[in-house]
Formats: C-alpha cells, structure tokens, sequence
C-alpha cells in the first residue's frame, strides 16, 4: 500500500510538473492569437483585457509610455493587412498590421515578448501614411508573395544561419552595394517598403531596377539588431536605424522592422514598415540572437 501512494504520489507530482511547463510556453497558435488580442485591445482602447506582466514594459517609436498611451489613444480601427513573425524559442510574437486613426492609414510594427502566456514587453514602431508622404501603400491588399509559403523541404536553414543571411543586407547597406557584400538574393526577390513595391521581380512598375544590382546610397552608419526569428516559416525580422545619411531631414535617420524570408541559403523577399525619426535614436531592446 505504501508503494502504490508512493507511486501515485509521483504521478501526480510529475503531471503536475508538465502541466506548469506546458502552461510556461505558448505554441504558435497561442503567440498568433496574442497578436490578435493585443490588436483588438489596442482598437477597444482598452489595455486590461490583455494577460501583462506586473512589471510589462511599452515602448513605442523607441519611448518609454505608459500602456495606453501613445496610438492606443487614437486608434480607430484595425485594416486587411497583417503579416506575423512568431518566434517559438525566444517566446516573441511580432507583426506588421494596418491600423487606422480615423482615415488616416497606420502602419504599425509590434514585437511582443511573452513569458508565462503574460506580455512582458510590448515593442512598437508607428508611421502616418499622411499626403505628404512619399510611399503609398498599394500591396496590403493582399498577402504578399512568398511570404507566408512554406519552407521547401530540405531547404529550411539553422536559426544562426538565417540570422547571418538576413544580417549580409546591413552589410550592403553600409558600403553602398549588395554585390560587393555578396548579399544572397534570390532571382525572384522582392522588396516592399511601407507597403509600396519598390524594387525586384515582379515589380509592376516599368522602371524597377534589380535588387542586387541596383543603386544604393551608403550608410555607414546602419545599426541592426534581431528582432524575432520565425524558423518555420524561415523569416528573419531585423531592426535597423539607418543612420544619417543626409537624405532623411537635418538630424535624422530612417528607423525600420524589416522583415527577410530566408531559406536555401537566399533571400527571398523584404517587407519593411519605417519611419524617420532622430538619427540617435536607440532600439532599447535586446537582441533575438
């Protein structure tokens, strides 16, 4: 009799030890339906509906506020686009979504750091699409290409390996060419800033360059930090102040989430939601990686 209490006992205390580890993590459907709830709080105006952290940290555009605070304020409603970037071993859930305030289009970026299934940190990045600025979203009306297709079997790449590929178009970027930083583009790359199609195959317009090949100014100056690593869906999602390279207004630099689909050794495609803001502007946060 005493064995078998001894043994139920540990049974017992062993599901009770898996089900606190299964409680401490979120699976990927649970950091997605995180995004989901964070979106629709923010447009309920309504930050108590969220599972936080006693101590939960928000920045938005890289200033510490209160939650609540900031676009929380003055949101209206959420649009048709969002593209979410789930990082399973670091527990990040990020996503670029279309929001509104009023009939002004946002263009939003959030990293959410999760523990416990409770929001820890909260990460933002917020751009006005207002009539004087020079890109117009015209590729959110639909998902864009590749981005949400699967890894092809055998091609998916270590965590490490995927940071490296992404971290060669930084490299690019500060000496002013992706041919001499040896920046892996696949023939079928793309990039998308803002929501607007700029550069790479499958551009409709008549006068989009390559994207290896093409001019770029440099930026010695570029900062990246890794924000999230998506390694199902092979996608690298990269922070990075640009620096002041005398083209963003006196003083300033583009700050940007850019994300990088990654596998096969390549570069597939780039989404980036950016803003300017003041050239010394720091992301505050750590590194995925």
């Amino acid at each position: 009799m005493n064995r078998s209490y001894a043994h139920a006992a540990g049974v017992l205390v062993l599901a009770a030890a898996t089900g606190v580890a299964q409680a401490a993590d979120c699976d990927r459907d649970c950091l997605e339906d995180t995004i989901t709830n964070y979106v629709d709080a923010m447009v309920a105006h309504a930050p108590s509906r969220l599972r936080l952290a006693a101590n939960v940290r928000f920045t938005e555009d890289s200033q510490e506020l209160k939650l609540g605070e900031g676009l929380w304020k003055t949101v209206t409603k959420k649009g048709g686009f969002r593209q979410d970037y789930i990082d399973l071993k670091k527990q990040m859930a990020a996503s670029h979504v279309m929001l509104f305030e009023g009939d002004t289009t946002v263009l939003y970026s959030v990293v959410l750091h999760v523990a416990k299934r409770k929001i820890t940190g909260i990460e933002t990045l917020v751009d006005r699409v207002t009539p004087e600025s020079r890109f117009k979203p015209d590729m959110l009306n639909k998902p864009l290409a590749g981005i949400n297709e699967p890894v092809p079997a055998g091609k998916r790449m270590p965590r490490a390996e995927m940071v490296r590929t992404a971290l060669l178009y930084p490299a690019g970027l500060r000496i002013g060419s992706f041919v001499d930083a040896k920046t892996p583009f696949a023939k079928e790359a793309y990039r998308v800033e803002n929501g607007t199609f700029v550069v790479g195959a499958g551009c409709p317009r008549a006068n989009c360059s390559d994207i290896l090949g093409q001019k770029i100014m440099l930026h010695p100056d570029v900062k990246p930090s890794v924000a999230a690593v998506d390694e199902e869906s092979g996608i690298v999602l990269l922070w990075m102040n640009f620096g002041d390279t005398h083209s963003y207004g006196p003083g300033n630099a583009l700050v940007t989430f850019e994300a990088f689909k990654v596998w096969g050794g390549e570069i597939h495609a780039v989404n980036a939601f950016f803003r300017i803001l003041p050239k010394d502007t720091q992301r505050g946060w750590p590194s995925a990686e």
